[in-house]
């Protein structure tokens, strides 16, 4: 399973807008502040917008801010906003399909396959949604430069 380029970056413009203070930033500045193309950039933030993750503000001084604080954002919450809430796997019932299945009295119960990786699907987003980008925040606080770098990028 590989994830979208989109989750990265809205990780850390989520906690870059948390780390310079939480006011609106311009989707131009969040995008050049690590090199990204401002329109693909703005499609995240679009979806953020939508998961109520961030707030649009507008006007001259307006931008995206944080909707939500640190602590009530899960990891969950941010992938589900940029690669949406399907499962990550799609059983097709191949064990009906082809000799086996010609062969095979119809089946009686669920998929032993589907099962097992909807268990691993659920066990995936469980650690997802235990993890918070303020527990994120957390570890990049024990980098006191990062704050500097920030500071110097944003204002």
């Amino acid at each position: 399973m590989r994830m979208s380029k989109g989750v990265e970056w809205a990780l850390h413009t989520l906690l870059n807008l948390d780390m310079t203070g939480g006011g609106p930033r311009g989707n131009g500045r969040l995008a050049d502040a690590h090199g990204l193309p401002a329109p693909y950039l703005s499609k995240q933030l679009q979806q953020l917008t939508r998961a109520g993750l961030l707030a649009s503000v507008p006007g001259p001084r307006g931008g995206f801010r944080l909707a939500r604080r640190l602590e009530d954002i899960t990891l969950l919450d941010v992938v589900e906003a940029i690669e949406g809430e399907t499962e990550l796997f799609h059983c097709t019932e191949i064990r009906c399909s082809g000799r086996i299945g010609e062969l095979s009295p119809p089946p009686t119960g669920a998929c032993a396959v589907k099962a097992a990786m909807h268990r691993a699907d659920q066990a995936w987003r469980e650690a997802l949604a235990a993890q918070t980008l303020a527990d994120i925040r957390a570890e990049l606080d024990a980098t006191p430069a990062m704050r500097n770098i920030l500071r110097a990028v944003f204002e």
